[in-house]
């Protein structure tokens, strides 16, 4: 059996691995001969997968921010058009990624194959519409949606979709963290010190955006208390000669983290952090389920943000998956206008503290966790998709 896995960015490379290691073990608990091809990144391919493409470093959000990135994403789909031609699969799993996706879910469905197609983290519309009532054809051309979320469970089969809700894939790795002690020790940190860990980018558009409001903070952090330790883990190979670049730009003492080392050594970032400043998805739900104090941000370009808001009514009540979820303000967020050094800084001074704001953020995560479903999301997700392939 052939099944093809598509996804873009580092989030979905990430969760796609997941899925993978998930796949490949219950294929094999079934003796089913499985052959993984896959649109993903390194992970994915780490994982057992054959990739037909990088798509780990193509993705954008806004109009403007997507040009640079047309003409090399033209080319990935004309690549993948020909292979599966050539190679065609017997059921597709779609990880998020929805633009790229939505249109390879269409294709897929209109061709004569008619193989099943599976959405797994789908977009995200139960939080946010563009306009009154618009949304993505998606219950249109899937067979089956498996819901990360209970209300997005309920928003597509309200809809007439064919879901089973899985639970959240971060859920299976709520593992216990190391001891601050040997975390701080791995990461070579001062044990008396605090630690801001700068999380900014998993698409290109955020170092440009993003990561120079959050640099000039941890500045302005580091101006109230020189001791601050700063590290900031890098998505990708190519980030880290621009996230370095721009800490020294701020005048900021602190250290990148290669994006090699960066999977392995979360564990012992989310031990010795204190707190955490990035842009919203799903690093979120990592610091989140990790205990990890943190303040939110994002920011796109003048002309996105003016389209966004004017001409397509784009309206959300939050950004943060984790503020979705709970349906309240948990996690403080910065966006757009709102997105400034400053007011990093005044929020940023408060939760480095022994706060009521920590401590509620604290007592808000243990809600967090009891709403994200039970651990075996992958497998769920991995039975249910290998299910689909002998119908």
């Amino acid at each position: 059996m052939r099944l093809l896995i598509s996804t873009g960015e580092i989030s979905g490379d990430l969760q796609g691995s997941f899925l993978i290691q998930a796949l490949l073990k219950e294929a094999a608990n079934r003796s089913l001969s499985l052959e993984i091809v896959a649109l993903g990144g390194p992970r994915m391919k780490a994982a057992g997968a054959k990739l037909i493409a990088d798509t780990a470093p193509i993705g954008a959000i806004g109009f403007l921010e997507a040009l640079p990135l047309l003409l090399p994403t033209l080319r990935i789909q004309k690549k993948v058009d020909e292979y599966l031609k050539e190679n065609p699969p017997d059921a597709a799993v779609l990880i998020d990624y929805m633009g790229p996706n939505i249109r390879l879910g269409n294709k897929l469905k209109q061709s004569k194959s008619k193989l099943p197609i599976i959405y797994y983290i789908a977009p995200q519309e139960w939080a946010w519409r563009l306009g009154d009532s618009g949304t993505t054809d998606l219950i249109g051309f899937t067979d089956k949606i498996l819901a990360i979320f209970k209300t997005e469970a309920d928003f597509y089969a309200n809809r007439g979709g064919n879901v089973s809700w899985v639970g959240h894939p971060m859920i299976d790795n709520l593992k216990p963290l190391p001891e601050r002690a040997k975390a701080i020790d791995r990461l070579e940190l001062r044990p008396d010190q605090k630690l801001l860990l700068i999380l900014p980018a998993s698409r290109p558009q955020e170092l440009r955006y993003i990561m120079p409001t959050l640099a000039k903070a941890a500045s302005l952090l580091q101006q109230k208390d020189p001791s601050l330790q700063v590290l900031v883990p890098a998505g990708l190979k190519a980030f880290e000669a621009p996230l370095a670049k721009q800490l020294d730009a701020a005048g900021v003492s602190g250290r990148v983290i290669p994006a090699n080392e960066t999977d392995f050594l979360k564990p012992f970032l989310f031990s010795a952090a204190d707190l955490a400043l990035g842009k919203s998805g799903t690093i979120n739900m990592e610091l989140a389920i990790n205990n990890v104090p943190q303040i939110v941000g994002y920011k796109v370009s003048r002309m996105t943000a003016f389209l966004a808001k004017k001409v397509l009514r784009f309206n959300v009540d939050h950004i943060s998956p984790v503020n979705l979820i709970l349906k309240e303000r948990l996690v403080p967020e910065l966006v757009q206008n709102d997105f400034k050094a400053d007011s990093l800084f005044d929020l940023a001074s408060s939760l480095l503290e022994d706060s009521q704001a920590r401590k509620d953020m604290l007592e808000g995560y243990s809600r967090l966790r009891k709403v994200l479903g039970d651990p075996g999301v992958t497998t769920r997700a991995a039975k249910e998709i290998l299910n689909s392939l002998n119908q």
